[in-house]
């Protein structure tokens, strides 16, 4: 007897049910019907029962033509498909600008990686290309070779240096702090480094929400749950992603250290915003 493959659904009372039995008695029921509402429980449902069987690359390719999203590169051709590279954006969008990421550099490579949160490897159709990183502490051993297979491989590697998505900052939709591990891994790992600015934004009422949250000195990043929201709200929107020079490995381990190339790099990429326009 052949078994019925699982579906690939979310419900999200049940996973409030699955962590804390006792709470989800006591919620009221219309908090739980506004919670499925701003996740958009019922779209991601869709769009899992749609392309649930597809993983990687070609997941997140359905996924975007379901969403009607459309995108144009600039600069690809300054790529060397023989090189590897560990290539870095801004983060404006939180998931989106993910996905559209590895459908552009799916095409113009056979195997691509993103490395990510390891939270993230609940999203079981993107885990082929997810590289899953503990940001709050050790590595286990799994993903800790993983990581080394990956970096050591003909893959190449996709990066958020800032982790969290961009936010408003005086006046200013911007990346928070990059982390330098980047750096130290391609020196590491022999791998050149491509910038890439990535022309997007989230609604302003995220914006706002998040500065007061900051304001009231609440350190959780509770914004975060209106990500799906902002993903959907996106439907039938257009990107602009600009790839800039390569810096090459050469470049990276003979002059400077990881901090002062994280901040060029950073400064690079959004010089790209800049020059855009002359482009």
């Amino acid at each position: 007897m052949v078994q019925e493959e699982k579906k690939l659904q979310i419900d999200i009372a049940g996973i409030i049910g699955s962590k804390n039995p006792r709470l989800i008695k006591v919620i009221p029921r219309f908090l739980i019907t506004l919670l499925k509402k701003l996740i958009h429980q019922d779209e991601i449902n869709v769009v899992l029962e749609k392309y649930g069987n597809l993983r990687g690359k070609e997941f997140a390719k359905a996924t975007l033509q379901h969403l009607n999203i459309k995108f144009k590169v600039h600069g690809v051709e300054k790529i060397d498909t023989t090189r590897r590279y560990i290539f870095v954006s801004n983060h404006p969008l939180g998931g989106l600008d993910g996905m559209i990421l590895i459908d552009i550099f799916g095409e113009v490579f056979k195997n691509v990686r993103f490395v990510v949160n390891d939270l993230l490897m609940s999203i079981e159709p993107l885990r082929p290309v997810f590289i899953p990183v503990n940001k709050y502490g050790r590595q286990n051993v799994d993903n800790a070779k993983l990581i080394h297979d990956s970096y050591s491989s003909s893959e190449q590697i996709l990066y958020f240096p800032a982790g969290l998505c961009s936010r408003l900052v005086k006046g200013a939709i911007v990346d928070l702090d990059w982390k330098k591990s980047f750096v130290n891994q391609a020196v590491k790992y022999g791998r050149d480094i491509v910038p890439i600015f990535f022309e997007g934004k989230n609604s302003g009422f995220f914006y706002r929400f998040a500065n007061i949250r900051k304001s009231l000195g609440i350190k959780f990043n509770y914004e975060t749950i209106l990500l799906p929201h902002e993903m959907f709200r996106q439907k039938g929107a257009t990107f602009n992603i600009y790839i800039g020079e390569p810096v090459p490995l050469e470049q990276l381990a003979v002059g400077g250290n990881p901090a002062y190339w994280t901040q060029k790099i950073r400064e690079e990429v959004y010089n790209l915003k800049e020059q855009k326009w002359n482009r």
